[in-house]
């Protein structure tokens, strides 16, 4: 296995469910949390929580906040945001709410030392081909589960 220091999740189409709950982007629009909320798990959650605690590495969430929001609104989804993962009983070691659109490699970067990689797990294909700390993984087409217990062996 390489060196992988952490695995890093977006959440949204990656493990909730956001595009699942009705009326989702009109919600967004409205600066409606509600969709955040409402989301549902994409996985057992807790066979992803004992997947990545047998893994033995950090976690991290790096997920954009909503497009074209207001600053109380941008607090507003990190507070969902952070309440559904708790609700989940995801285990992370730090949470990156960032703004729409953000690089998100930007955001774990300097937490890595030479040699180290970062595992990016995020349906989006820009910010998957912009993921340059180590492999970037597409869930629509991988069993994070069974890619993380794999990682154990």
């Amino acid at each position: 296995m390489m060196n992988v220091k952490m695995v890093c999740f977006d959440m949204d189409g990656t493990i909730a469910d956001l595009y699942g709950v009705k009326d989702w982007l009109n919600d967004l629009r409205a600066e409606n949390p509600r969709p955040y909320i409402e989301a549902k798990p994409m996985w057992d959650m807790k066979a992803l929580a004992d997947a990545l605690i047998a893994l033995k590495v950090e976690v991290r969430i790096i997920t954009w906040l909503s497009k074209d929001s207001s600053e109380a609104y941008k607090d507003e989804v990190r507070k969902a945001k952070l309440e559904w993962l708790k609700a989940q009983g995801f285990p992370f070691d730090k949470f990156h709410g960032v703004r729409y659109g953000a690089t998100k490699a930007d955001s774990v970067r300097k937490y890595l030392a030479e040699g180290e990689t970062a595992i990016l797990f995020d349906d989006n294909a820009k910010v998957r081909s912009g993921w340059t700390l180590g492999e970037a993984v597409d869930p629509t087409k991988v069993d994070i589960v069974k890619y993380l217990r794999e990682m154990v062996r």
